[in-house]
């Protein structure tokens, strides 16, 4: 993945013409609306000039723990972000949300709350310097018959215009990943990147690549599953 550009002065790089100096309020209002109309595709919006702050700004406490690690049916989640050149990204921050155990979607309010007898579903977790994440929830259940469990997973980071989408299945519902609508349309090399392999005793394993060899599959979503009503997503 590209790092950061180096910041440019607009002016100085001859993109955008630099207004004449002038006293003259009538003038100025001229010059200012000539340097706008002549400026182009280089204006620059609000996501560019301020951010990102995915690091430090976005994290919350307790943030990665959707259930607390002693809950008797946590289950872990952990891997790395990793760039094209397998190193891992140091600033990410991943936000998952998920059905509850019985395949419900949760609908309880207040999706930051830490409470260990509410289930919110959600969870946002920054990685760390080696682009290492974790996160402690319960394994979901089933949304309906044509959908194995998973988590659904975004991903902010250095270097991304647009955040980027993708799922996390279980490596161990086998039966259930053979009858998913989703990786059903995927070869085995790409539907492997969506599986989270066990690791340990209630431990899963899942890296999500950006760039390269074994890339994650990413999704978009266009609309509703008319079937299920769930967001149908495109490799």
């Amino acid at each position: 993945m590209p790092e950061p550009a180096a910041s440019v002065d607009p002016v100085e790089a001859g993109h955008i013409a630099a207004p004449p100096e002038t006293d003259d309020p009538a003038t100025a209002s001229a010059a200012e609306h000539e340097v706008g109309r002549s400026a182009g595709p280089f204006v620059q919006y609000p996501s560019q000039t301020v951010g990102p702050f995915y690091g430090y700004a976005l994290p919350f406490v307790g943030g990665a723990e959707i259930v607390p690690p002693t809950h008797p049916d946590a289950v872990r989640v952990h891997g790395r972000v990793l760039d094209g050149a397998g190193d891992g990204v140091p600033d990410a921050v991943l936000e998952t949300w998920q059905a509850d155990p019985r395949g419900r979607r949760v609908t309880t309010p207040g999706s930051f709350a830490r409470d260990p007898h509410e289930f919110t579903g959600f969870g946002r977790i920054p990685t760390d310097a080696d682009g290492h994440f974790s996160l402690t929830t319960l394994k979901p259940g089933a949304t309906s018959p044509s959908n194995a469990p998973y988590l659904v997973l975004t991903l902010f980071a250095r270097g991304l215009s647009h955040h980027l989408n993708t799922r996390i299945y279980f490596a161990d519902e086998q039966a259930a990943n053979d009858s998913d609508g989703l990786l059903a349309r995927l070869d085995p090399a790409d539907r492997s990147t969506l599986l989270a392999t066990v690791d340990g005793p209630r431990s899963y394993r899942f890296d999500v690549r950006l760039q390269g060899e074994r890339e994650t599959v990413f999704l978009t979503y266009d609309g509703l599953d008319a079937d299920t009503g769930s967001p149908s997503g495109g490799a």
